[in-house]
């Protein structure tokens, strides 16, 4: 994983949240300064915030769906 990816946000939901669970280890450790442990909460958060994106990009894709026409529409169950 370079550097660069993750800055770009490409990295996957699966990628990000192994991250989180690194930072979070690191920071229960309590062995962490008090400034590096400020920059990493800032980072956790950073993830969260995409992490928070791609599910709610998700949820709106499952609420589509592919009409007759090839367009995407919103799903919903007549009753």
């Amino acid at each position: 994983m370079t550097k660069n990816k993750e800055e770009k946000n490409e990295l996957s939901f699966e990628e990000n949240l192994n991250q989180l669970e690194e930072i979070v280890k690191n920071l229960e450790s309590g062995n962490v300064p008090l400034d590096d442990a400020i920059d990493e909460f800032n980072r956790a958060m950073k993830i969260v915030k995409v992490c928070d994106e791609k599910l709610k990009n998700a949820e709106d894709s499952i609420h589509k769906i592919l009409n007759k026409d090839g367009k995407l529409e919103d799903f919903s169950v007549e009753e």
